[in-house]
């Protein structure tokens, strides 16, 4: 699929897609990610014909179909909001796209039989949506998205609605799913989990255009600017000027911004180097595995990596220590992120 200087507009100049140009080979499992309004939904609508593009191309194919419906396109779509029939039972609900294309009753039966076991739900069939879980309901959601073998499969915030550790479980299923099936996947979310651990490539938008897309190692080690590299990565990254980090103010003739992530920043241990950073400790966050302790540097707030049994009160004089070279420089001006 090729998006060729996609734009969308509405009503009265609301520019949501600004000119984005994007290619996703045939079996690639894309996600789009960004803050909200970034235009993400919008675009995915786009591709499944659900709006029509105020400039520009959506080619399938090789085919330009921004004339055509989402069903003459051949896509599937899973949504939020699982968009179950309540009055049909599970069996149905995914056999209902199959009885739209007119196929027969022996085919429609061997196909559900067939998606249901994949996705572990044989023994629901004869249920309906109300019966069900929430994970339930995604996976049926996900089965009617499925028995038709599209070749392109969008998925718009599908998890959303579930708690932490279904979601967790979740994308390990659409992760196998994907590659059982070697369908195009594309895939919005907010969540930057999800993003990372889904993608063979992540798309990061930010106010209609692409700000960045690359495989997700990538994108996380070397953001191409400042908004991508503060958007991914949990706890934040850590911004300050130069010299709360003991580093010098300019590279390469610029001004510069640093971002240290917090995995990369511990608290020291035993004498400090002369030029450490130090400070006080302003909260720690026990996260079972290890510790998030949030430091207050001459003003600024760094977040640390401590020991799963590190204790500090609040006021401790602590100091940090880093590997200079993990180190990301952005241009104080272009916020553009600096080759080192």
């Amino acid at each position: 699929m090729t998006l060729e200087g996609l734009e969308k507009t509405f009503g009265r100049g609301t520019r949501v897609v600004k000119g984005i140009d994007l290619h996703i080979e045939d079996g690639e499992l894309v996600t789009l990610v960004g803050p909200s309004g970034c235009g993400k939904s919008t675009l995915l609508n786009l591709i499944a014909g659900l709006e029509r593009p105020t400039g520009g191309h959506v080619r399938i194919d090789g085919r330009i179909v921004d004339a055509l419906s989402p069903k003459e396109r051949g896509v599937a779509m899973v949504f939020q909001s699982y968009a179950l029939y309540p009055h049909l039972t599970v069996r149905k609900n995914i056999a209902f796209p199959l009885e739209i294309e007119g196929l027969t009753r022996a085919e429609i039966e061997r196909r559900v039989a067939e998606t249901a076991e994949r996705l572990g739900i044989a023994a629901l069939l004869d249920r309906k949506p109300k019966e069900l879980s929430g994970g339930q309901r995604q996976r049926v959601a996900l089965g009617r998205a499925i028995v038709r073998r599209p070749t392109l499969c969008l998925f718009d915030e599908p998890l959303s609605n579930l708690d932490a550790a279904l979601r967790a479980q979740m994308r390990v299923e659409i992760k196998k799913l994907h590659e059982s099936l070697k369908a195009t996947f594309v895939y919005v979310t907010h969540d930057q989990a999800e993003a990372m651990t889904l993608s063979d490539r992540v798309v990061v938008l930010h106010e209609g255009v692409v700000a960045q897309e690359a495989p997700p190692r990538e994108i996380y080690a070397r953001p191409a600017n400042l908004f991508v590299a503060k958007f991914l990565g949990a706890p934040r990254l850590n911004v300050a000027e130069p010299s709360v980090f003991g580093l010098a103010s300019r590279a390469r003739g610029r001004d510069v911004l640093v971002g240290l992530r917090p995995e990369d920043v511990t608290i020291g241990e035993g004498s400090p180097p002369e030029t450490a950073p130090n400070g006080r400790v302003y909260v720690t966050e026990p996260m079972g595995g290890e510790t998030w302790v949030t430091v207050d540097v001459g003003g600024e707030h760094v977040i640390a990596r401590a020991p799963a049994d590190y204790e500090a009160s609040s006021g401790t004089p602590v100091w940090l220590s880093f590997d200079p070279s993990r180190a990301l420089l952005f241009d104080r001006t272009t916020e553009q992120r600096l080759e080192t």
